[in-house]
C-alpha cells in the first residue's frame, strides 16, 4: 500500500498529476482542491495517497492533507459514489465546507456539485452523516478546523436524541433534512423535527 509520496511535480493537467519520486514517476488523480494548493511545476510536493486496485486498471490518488484523504475514503463508501464522483465533490468544496453542507443538510448547495442531483444529494446527507460522525471517533480528521465542526453539530445531537426515542435513523435523518439551517440549538431542531414528522 502507498500511503504517502514526497517528490517533485513534473506534469499538472487536471485531475491528472506526474510526481518524480527518486527517478520513478508516479501518475495520481486528485482534486481541484489539491490542485490549487500545489506549487509551480519542478517544485516539492508531498501528497498522502489511496491506492486503488481493480480487475482492469490501478489508480493512485492524491490528497493534500489526510483529513481530504479520510473524507475521499468515506465518499467511495457511499451507495452510487465512485472515486470519480467522490474527486468532483472534493473539487467543488473544501473538506470544512462539505462538513458542514451535510451537517446542515443543505441539499441546494450539494445539487451545485456537477453531477449531483437532489436524490444524490440527499443520500450523500443521509450516508453521510452517519459516517462522518463515525469517522470523528477515529483519527482520520485531524484538521482542528474539521474536528470542531463534527463535534459542535447539533442536528448530530438531535438525530442521537431522536433515534433514542425510538425513531428509525433513516426517519430521524428524513425529517431533521427539514429542519431550516437557522435552527441554533438540538432542541431546537428536534421540535422542528418531530413537528415534520406530524405532518
Amino acid at each position: 500500500m502507498i500511503g504517502r509520496i514526497a517528490g517533485t511535480l513534473i506534469e499538472k493537467t487536471p485531475p491528472e498529476l506526474l510526481v518524480d519520486v527518486n527517478g520513478i514517476g508516479y501518475e495520481l488523480s486528485a482534486s481541484m482542491t489539491t490542485i490549487y494548493e500545489l506549487p509551480p511545476i519542478g517544485g516539492s510536493v508531498v501528497l498522502y495517497t489511496h491506492f486503488q486496485v481493480k480487475e482492469d486498471s490501478q489508480t493512485l490518488y492524491g490528497f493534500i492533507d489526510k483529513s481530504e484523504r479520510a473524507l475521499f475514503k468515506v465518499l467511495i463508501k457511499v451507495n452510487g459514489i465512485g472515486p470519480k464522483m467522490a474527486l468532483a465533490v472534493l473539487s467543488s468544496m473544501s473538506s470544512e465546507e462539505l462538513i458542514a453542507n451535510v451537517q446542515d443538510s443543505d441539499v441546494t448547495a450539494l445539487t451545485r456539485i456537477p453531477g449531483v442531483g437532489k436524490k444524490t444529494a440527499e443520500r450523500l446527507i443521509v450516508e453521510l452523516r452517519d459516517k462522518l460522525g463515525q469517522a470523528a471517533k477515529t483519527d482520520l480528521f485531524t484538521a482542528p478546523a474539521v474536528l470542531k465542526q463534527i463535534k459542535a453539530d447539533p442536528r448530530q445531537e438531535a438525530e442521537a436524541a431522536l433515534v433514542s426515542l425510538g425513531y428509525k435513523p433513516q426517519e430521524a435523518a428524513k425529517a431533521i433534512a427539514t429542519v431550516p439551517v437557522d435552527a441554533a440549538s438540538s432542541e431546537e431542531v428536534i421540535k422542528a423535527a418531530l413537528k415534520a414528522m406530524l405532518r
